[in-house]
């Protein structure tokens, strides 16, 4: 069945895949962000707004029928010394797409968040998801507001920017023949590739996953140091890796889970994207940009 769908946040990484996702899956699709995205397909409109802005989402949300939100700060180490900003855009800027999502009756809110709500690490960045899951739920209580909570992983794939880190190392390892690693390289972690997230991201409109909370993580578990062992490889040149041995206070070290607000159902397909595959896609993608800046 084909849905009218908005997308906020959808010109960044993980909200332009998810908007390819939905179109490919027969929906008319809406991407609202602060800047055009350079991803928009032919099919897809584009508003150019902040929401944080109450008229200007209060205008792209009539006649939705499917709100996805990925807009705010996503950023975890950005938001560890932003705690007002982090409110501002995480919480009120949710909030007030919530409220108008009631207002035009939208069928379905879904809302990006992250595996750190059942940790007490994660910072601030942790503390606005967890109190913007909180605030979805009473919405749901108060006014039917039906819901998807998606709790990622590591995500990592093209349209990635400096901030994500897989695409630092690749780029740290393709220039500069040296990765430095902010942790001992024992931490594990379940990459999952964010066109295999974007896929199970638009799975979870079917009507068995209504109010449920999600989780997208990849298949399988592997430490840091195995995934820059695997860089090092596909590089076939020699690459130093230089590791902190410091822990990081913010993210997890071998897994998330020291506390639990809502158990989430875990979501994998059995169609996915290889690791190594993955990092292949992601090393061409920077070779190509590296050409360009250099013409």
């Amino acid at each position: 069945m084909s849905n009218q769908v908005i997308v906020f946040g959808g010109s960044g990484f993980l909200g332009s895949h998810v908007a390819d996702s939905l179109s490919d899956g027969g929906h008319n699709v809406t991407i609202f962000d602060q800047r055009p995205s350079p991803y928009l397909r032919s099919s897809q409109a584009m508003i150019v707004g902040d929401i944080l802005n109450t008229n200007q989402v209060r205008t792209a949300m009539e006649g939705q029928d499917v709100v996805y939100n990925f807009a705010g700060l996503a950023d975890l180490d950005r938001a560890a010394d932003k705690p007002l900003e982090t409110v501002s855009k995480n919480i009120v800027g949710t909030v007030n797409l919530l409220d108008a999502a009631v207002e035009f009756k939208v069928k379905r809110f879904v809302y990006a968040s992250t595996i750190y709500v059942y940790s007490r690490l994660g910072g601030f960045y942790r503390c606005s998801k967890q109190a913007t899951e909180l605030f979805i739920e009473e919405y749901n209580n108060c006014y039917e507001l039906e819901f998807t909570v998606l709790r990622y992983g590591s995500l990592y794939g093209p349209r990635a920017n400096e901030g994500n880190g897989i695409r630092r190392f690749l780029y740290q390892g393709l220039t500069e023949s040296e990765i430095t690693y902010p942790g001992t390289g024992d931490e594990v972690r379940e990459y999952v590739n964010v066109k295999d997230a974007a896929r199970l991201s638009v799975d979870i409109l079917a009507p068995k996953y209504k109010n449920q909370h999600i989780v997208i993580t990849g298949h399988n578990s592997m430490k840091s140091r195995e995934m820059l062992e695997m860089i090092q490889e596909i590089l076939n040149q020699k690459v130093l890796l230089k590791f902190s041995k410091t822990t990081n206070n913010f993210h997890y070290t071998l897994t998330p889970y020291s506390f639990t607000p809502k158990i989430g159902s875990k979501l994998i397909s059995n169609i996915y994207t290889d690791m190594g595959q993955g990092l292949l896609e992601c090393l061409q993608e920077i070779s190509n940009d590296i050409g360009q800046a250099k013409k």
